[in-house]
């Protein structure tokens, strides 16, 4: 297919002709892919959950708040990740973050 003759609002046209037809086989492929594996499992007795049991990861449990807003107690935090607005205010204002311990 040659593409100089084109204009550009063709070739975009036919972008997003391609990224629709792109995502509809990745879809069919997948389906095509689940089918093929329950079949497998299937014909040697298999349960598919056996096959990807080691693949997933356990979920381990929630972890425990580890701060907690004097003003607010609902509001409270694991001390992982990105600090509350609430907890940078408070050591921002120069008293430290052990003030807010559970």
């Amino acid at each position: 297919m040659d593409l100089t003759n084109l204009s550009s609002a063709q070739l975009r046209d036919l972008q997003k002709q391609l990224e629709r037809e792109l995502k509809k086989r990745e879809s069919e492929d997948l389906a095509k892919a689940r089918e093929q594996i329950l079949a497998i499992a299937q014909s040697v007795g298999v349960p598919v959950k056996d096959l990807i049991g080691g693949a997933v990861r356990p979920k381990t449990g929630s972890v425990a708040a580890r701060y907690r807003n004097p003003a607010d107690s609902s509001q409270q935090w694991t001390g992982r990740g990105r600090q509350p607005k609430w907890v940078k205010e408070w050591v921002d204002s120069g008293k430290a973050l052990d003030g807010l311990r559970i």
